[in-house]
């Protein structure tokens, strides 16, 4: 079982724009090519910050229509970090979380039941996994786009002494990273 942080960014590491819009990863040729359902097939539990949940809500509609959301995750449990009220999706099977992550990775773990932890994102929330030491692996989808500035890919600072890397393959015009990480170093 690991903890992953499994998305895509551009070459200069921002993983949404200022607007916190993806349009420029759906414009790359062959991002449709990520096997993001073999991935997903080992994944028991996941998590995400709430820009991230507000734009799945946005861009799927999610709300209205929440098979939007049901289809690709079906009940796979999903925390969501958040210090607002935000909207529920019908049938899907969220838990509402704020504070230390510590405590929300313990119950991630138990309800993944043997399978991976997917940290959706955003990068401040996973750096909080990796300043408690809660994150085993980055997957990166390296897309070819500058965007200047945006949402950083993890607003932290982790050297090579925390970071291996385990695998490189290319998808398309995508190129895919695969790094093990290690705990903090004092």
């Amino acid at each position: 079982m690991k903890t992953q942080y499994y998305t895509a960014t551009t070459i200069d590491g921002y993983i949404a724009d200022d607007d916190n819009s993806l349009d420029w990863l759906f414009e790359v040729e062959g991002g449709d090519e990520h096997p993001f359902g073999e991935f997903f097939a080992q994944v028991g539990a996941f998590a995400m910050g709430a820009t991230t949940y507000e734009w799945v809500l946005a861009h799927e509609n999610a709300l209205e229509h929440p098979e939007n959301w049901l289809e690709p995750y079906g009940d796979t449990p999903a925390w969501i970090f958040t210090h607002r009220d935000l909207p529920r999706i019908p049938g899907a099977n969220l838990h509402f979380v704020r504070g230390d992550v510590a405590a929300a990775h313990k119950e991630m773990v138990a309800a993944a039941e043997g399978r991976n932890v997917w940290l959706v994102g955003g990068g401040e929330l996973v750096g909080a996994f990796a300043d408690a030491g809660l994150l085993d692996e980055l997957i990166l989808g390296v897309a070819p786009v500058t965007l200047g500035s945006g949402a950083p890919l993890l607003p932290r600072r982790l050297t090579s002494r925390r970071l291996t890397l385990t695998d490189v393959t290319r998808l398309g015009q995508f190129a895919n990273l695969r790094y093990s990480v290690g705990p903090p170093t004092s």
